[in-house]
């Protein structure tokens, strides 16, 4: 009869295999997908403890040892979803799951009624979420807020221009933005008040003096569109622009505007800076303008960089932090329990699990836009796959042939 339990552990084991290999090939599309082997070890029957071994001994047969998942990195998929994200390298993702802690490699991601970050079964991506685009350390579900940016009114203005050392000086007459005949050259920059509606700052240039030794002298006037009425809607910067002979730029080369608007936003005063700017024989133009204000902005899109910060971008041209990604990894992956669902959770076996950055120590990066086919290789499953069928079948013959010894000896 030993041959006939020998066998049925080889034919139990056999099928075990066929198991693990037909649960590999039946997600070779399942996203994040670890495949598993089937290992095995030889059974001897038990003998005294330190006892010398028995010459010839003969098995009784064999065991599956363990089922080993291989986390094994697997192909990056892009995929026209922008909230998709693919971990490359070792670490998972973190849901929150009814209420359970599990974790997974499967970043199919999408927003819910509630604008939470979530996958195909609707578990929360846990990260760090952040507020007025500052992360704030704290772990919890990545919530994305769908509210507008509120607007920022302008507080500072960078001007980087070239003023054309050929100009004619104009003296004697005080810069008047209703007659060109008072200045040189002028510019239009949008600012914003603190409603968000953008207003149009003019600056006027005018050459007041020209010294082969100390360069030339710039007076400065500004005026400003949507000032309230019986305000002062232009001016001239106390502090004119001196260049040297060179060329450049002499400090202080920056000065102050201040406004009351008409559409009851808060009066504004703005700090103009001209650093950077020359004094070259070429044509009156502008390097740079840029101020710090916006208006009101509407979500237009989200995007993820390799270290799982999530931006959002407004329709403003700005772009806020909504959260950070963050991946866990553990000493033994194969300490981890499978839950389905993509799901794994955490044992005695897995060791505790280690949270941090992507990109960090021991923790992958992030793709966005992609995700992590299975590690599965259907090719090298399918001939294993046949393999393990004719070992299948070997052993059925072993039971075959023992059964004709039988039938022998009982015919005696």
């Amino acid at each position: 009869m030993g041959t006939f339990n020998t066998a049925l552990s080889g034919l139990q084991a056999a099928s075990t295999n066929l198991q693990v290999l037909g649960n590999n090939i039946s997600n070779a599309n399942t996203v994040g997908f670890k495949g598993s082997n089937a290992q095995f070890a030889d059974a001897y029957a038990a003998a005294m403890a330190n006892a010398a071994p028995t010459q010839g001994q003969v098995g009784i047969g064999t065991q599956v040892q363990t089922i080993a998942q291989q986390f094994t990195q697997g192909n990056i998929q892009t995929t026209s979803n922008p909230l998709d994200v693919a971990i490359n390298g070792n670490g998972f993702f973190q849901f929150n799951y009814n209420g359970a802690t599990v974790y997974g490699r499967n970043g199919q991601l999408q927003l819910n009624q509630n604008g939470v970050l979530v996958d195909g079964n609707g578990g929360e991506l846990v990260g760090i979420q952040a507020q007025t685009g500052k992360l704030t350390g704290a772990s919890g579900p990545l919530t994305i807020s769908q509210n507008a940016l509120p607007p920022q009114a302008s507080s500072g203005l960078s001007i980087g221009l070239n003023l054309d050392s050929t100009n004619t000086p104009i003296t004697g007459t005080a810069i008047n933005p209703n007659d060109p005949s008072t200045y040189n050259y002028s510019t239009t920059t949008t600012v914003y008040d603190s409603l968000g509606t953008p207003q149009l700052l003019t600056t006027y240039y005018q050459l007041s003096s020209a010294s082969p030794t100390s360069g030339q002298t710039w007076n400065v006037g500004y005026s400003a569109t949507g000032t309230a009425s019986g305000t002062a809607a232009s001016g001239t910067l106390a502090t004119p622009l001196q260049f040297n002979s060179s060329g450049q730029v002499q400090p202080p080369s920056s000065g102050t505007v201040s406004f009351q608007w008409a559409d009851g936003a808060a009066p504004s005063s703005l700090a103009v800076n001209f650093s950077g700017s020359t004094n070259y024989n070429s044509a009156n133009a502008v390097i740079n303008a840029s101020s710090n204000g916006y208006g009101t902005g509407q979500l237009s899109g989200l995007s993820i960089d390799p270290s799982g910060n999530i931006f959002a971008r407004y329709s403003n041209g700005q772009s806020q932090v909504m959260g950070q990604i963050t991946l866990t990894r553990f000493a033994n992956n194969n300490g981890l329990q499978n839950l389905g669902n993509n799901y794994l959770a955490p044992t005695y076996a897995s060791g505790q699990p280690l949270s941090g950055s992507p990109g960090s120590t021991n923790l992958g990066v992030l793709q966005s836009g992609a995700v992590e086919q299975s590690n599965v290789n259907l090719s090298q499953s399918l001939v294993n796959l046949i393999v393990a069928q004719q070992a299948y079948q070997a052993n059925a013959q072993t039971i075959k042939t023992q059964n004709a010894v039988v039938q022998t000896l009982l015919s005696l």
